[in-house]
């Protein structure tokens, strides 16, 4: 099978998804990209990397820094994070002040909001002041692209925008489940929502989910196996916003997709993806980069159903 060519057919059939969704405007940034965007990058566990269209191009990757953060704290923090956070899927919207209350501020996962800034409180207890510094070495690092930089625009007008993620950060430390500043821990996780990072950025950063932890790129483990499985299981069943049994229905990959339209999925022992297109379905994953990635499975059988 020749995957550069099978990415290249993949490109033609997914023209005419193009102008079925809406990219998305609550941050200015991101409603000035043009919609016709589109890149895919497969990285393979063996060190050949697979490309088509804009692969190369930055883009706020937005929800998808979440999945990041959630590697750095378990590699510096261990299980303590399963103990301030769960590991079901909350059928609720990711952004739910509801549940939270009700569940007296334990989150359900990792990947809904709630979940996220606590995942990045367990990263401050180790980082302090440094902690944006250090994210951003992070995927500098996995990535081995020491041009990724957070876009300090789009960080300013999402915090500028935060007013019910900082209901939910008071209402977390109102429940002691964080343990820093609502305020600080704010103004971090905008920021590591802002970073921008291309598909070849994001195959390689996150390739390691795919190679029981270990990066082909440098070599070396930064996850423990255990803990590569535990991400692809939480992806699996809570990455994909309100429509992940859709997309597991549709497609059969752990993945993590954010707003700005890129996704990152993985295939266990065998590659990551990562595919952008900005505009968006009702559920806020690229529509265009999901058909891509039903397409990919579907054309080379890597799913894991």
């Amino acid at each position: 099978m020749d995957l550069a060519e099978l990415l290249e057919e993949i490109a033609r059939e997914v023209r005419p998804y193009f102008g079925k969704g809406r990219v998305a405007s609550y941050i200015p940034a991101l409603r000035r990209v043009p919609a016709t965007k589109f890149g895919m990058a497969v990285s393979m566990v063996d060190g050949r990397e697979f490309t088509v269209g804009d692969v190369d191009e930055k883009f706020s990757i937005q929800s998808i820094s979440k999945l990041l953060t959630l590697m750095l704290a378990m590699s510096i923090r261990g299980d303590e994070v399963w103990r301030r956070v769960g590991k079901e899927p909350s059928g609720t919207p990711f952004n739910s002040l509801v549940q939270l209350e009700y569940e007296k501020g334990v989150p359900r996962n990792p990947f809904i909001n709630a979940g996220a800034l606590v995942v990045l409180d367990c990263v401050m207890a180790r980082t302090g002041k440094e902690t944006t510094q250090v994210i951003l070495d992070y995927a500098r690092v996995l990535s081995r692209d020491f041009s990724v930089d957070y876009n300090a625009k789009v960080a300013a007008s999402e915090l500028r925008a935060a007013h019910r993620n900082a209901a939910i950060a008071n209402l977390l430390r109102c429940h002691k489940t964080i343990r820093h500043d609502p305020g600080d821990l704010l103004s971090a996780y905008c920021h590591q929502c802002s970073l921008e990072m291309s598909c070849s950025d994001l195959a390689r950063t996150f390739l390691p989910l795919a190679n029981a932890g270990v990066s082909p790129i440098l070599e070396e483990a930064v996850l423990t196996d255990r803990q590569a499985r535990r991400i692809n299981a939480l992806m699996m069943t809570c990455g994909m916003y309100d429509s992940v049994g859709s997309f597991a229905f549709r497609v059969g990959l752990p993945a993590k997709s954010g707003v700005g339209g890129g996704i990152v999925a993985v295939v266990p022992r065998q590659c990551c993806i990562a595919v952008w297109s900005p505009e968006l379905d009702r559920s806020g994953n690229s529509l265009v980069g999901t058909a891509a990635l039903e397409l990919f499975v579907r054309m080379t059988k890597m799913s894991i159903l």
